[in-house]
């Protein structure tokens, strides 16, 4: 609140500031001569003190305004944070949620088998909440962080997805997570859906790495200058985010590893060139007794791959189904990415061999590739330490607002992208599909924070025994338009 300006007031406050501050002007102020000095002084002298005084009054007022200010700025910050249960920890609430729309315009009576076990019956268009995830982190104590996500779509209730605790700079190990997580290898299923470019992730991807976080203990490392990093870890084989646990006297125990190096960074423009190359590794022994070992109606053996044809399809049109007698498999994988501004061109190669108790060995195998272009000339950022793609911000946000006669518009950001991918899980006597699909898509990016994808893809699938329907072909193609709104916060 301002301050009167009548003579005696001004007066009142001199007297105070000369009597109480001994005439010394508080740090950074001009000096304010004394009032009290003499009566000697000239009226000149007087009335400088005076208006230094005032001035001085002003800039307190002025500081006081910008406290009072901040201070409602943090109160109106703090309104809107989490409580956490105890002084000891940190919290971060975030969330995503993506809405699809599925169409299927062109169909065969194979694809149709093997979605729906009729070959007169087409495929039907699927509109729905694809996720709808709530993320709680933070830090606990010293060194200490935890997360937990949930899946509140898929199930008759709510699943969890990452649910881990975890240390940060330990020895050696430095970040150490145990719990729910994501497994080391697809880089497509590393990146996280808010950002990846399209709708759904390679085929190949989805088939060796099922629902891909498991149960374990993993190690997360990066080198100091940021050109390696690495994870590693044990985990077991059962998809428990739905089930919560997994019941059997064989615990089906799993090796996996990944290591990266970030070959190229360009400096100047702080990471809009960069090239990225890792090799990704694992073990899996696989329960061939699960009859036997079965409990409660939960054992399987856990060696069964199948995926959807990169959308959301009401079945996995290739699946070997449970291969009963596998004793353990083997994945090796290489990737790389290569990053020039709007430019990105990323592929990847997975290999999976299988050993039987029974039969010959099988291995199955399938990659991907993909170009993509912003074509309003943004880039997707690269995170050096988890070797894995980050969030492309627009260089304007997509907005129309009216000024006065005008209209003032932002387009936000364009990419189109083109995918090529396949997988091959036939061999033997399992044949669980061959299949191709090369799909085009196009992301309209509103902010750094929601988008709007549209992708159509075009598919074919042979040597499918396991999933046609009776006397119908084994083999067919399709077609697939999907449309999604993204928005995270």
């Amino acid at each position: 609140m301002k301050l009167l300006r009548h003579p005696c007031v001004v007066a009142s406050l001199a007297v105070a500031f000369a009597c109480g501050l001994g005439a010394v002007a508080p740090a950074g102020a001009e000096e304010v001569p004394s009032l009290l000095s003499g009566d000697n002084l000239p009226r000149e002298t007087k009335e400088a003190s005076l208006e230094a005084l005032i001035d001085r009054i002003e800039q307190l007022e002025a500081t006081q305004d910008e406290l009072l200010a901040d201070r409602k700025s943090l109160e109106e910050q703090l309104a809107h944070r989490v409580a956490t249960g105890h002084d000891g920890a940190t919290m971060e609430l975030s969330g995503r949620i993506h809405a699809d729309l599925w169409t299927f315009p062109g169909d065969s009576p194979g694809v149709n088998g093997f979605e729906s076990g009729d070959p007169t019956v087409s495929p039907q268009d699927e509109i729905g909440i694809r996720r709808a995830r709530l993320t709680f982190q933070g830090d606990v104590a010293d060194n200490m962080l935890y997360k937990l996500d949930l899946e509140i779509v898929g199930s008759n209730h709510p699943e969890f997805r990452d649910a881990y605790l975890g240390w940060r700079d330990l020895p050696l190990l430095q970040t150490l997570h145990v719990g729910n997580q994501k497994r080391p290898y697809g880089l497509d299923h590393i990146n996280s859906s808010r950002y990846n470019v399209f709708m759904e992730r390679p085929m190949v991807v989805e088939a060796f790495n099922p629902g891909n976080r498991r149960l374990g203990i993993q190690s997360y490392g990066v080198s100091d200058d940021q050109v390696w990093n690495w994870r590693y870890g044990a985990f077991n084989q059962g998809l428990i985010q739905d089930e919560y646990a997994y019941v059997s006297d064989n615990w089906q125990p799993q090796l996996a590893g990944r290591l990266a190096k970030t070959a190229w960074w360009h400096e100047p423009t702080n990471g809009r060139g960069y090239a990225h190359l890792a090799l990704a590794g694992s073990w899996a022994d696989t329960d061939q007794n699960a009859p036997v070992d079965n409990y409660a109606g939960s054992g399987r053996n856990e060696a069964r791959f199948a995926t959807r044809p990169e959308a959301r399809s009401s079945a996995s049109w290739i699946d070997t189904g449970v291969i009963a007698d596998a004793e353990h498999y083997t994945l090796l994988a290489s990737e790389g990415v290569l990053n020039f501004g709007a430019l990105q061109l990323v592929a990847e190669q997975q290999n999976l061999f299988i050993e039987r108790a029974r039969g010959e060995s099988l291995y199955l195998h399938g990659a991907y590739a993909y170009l993509s272009y912003f074509l309003t000339g943004e880039y997707i950022p690269w995170d050096r330490e988890t070797g894995q793609i980050g969030r492309a911000i627009p260089n304007e946000s997509f907005f129309a607002v009216e000024r006065r006669c005008d209209v003032e518009r932002g387009w936000g950001a364009w990419q189109v992208a083109c995918r090529w991918s396949y997988a091959d899980l036939a061999d033997q006597d399992i044949q669980g599909g061959d299949a191709e699909a090369i799909t085009l898509s196009l992301n309209w990016y509103w902010n750094a924070y929601a988008k709007l994808q549209t992708e159509y893809t075009w598919g074919q699938i042979e040597a499918n025994d396991l999933n046609a329907a009776p006397a119908g072909p084994n083999a067919g193609d399709y077609q697939i338009l999907g449309t999604r709104f993204v928005i995270d916060f």
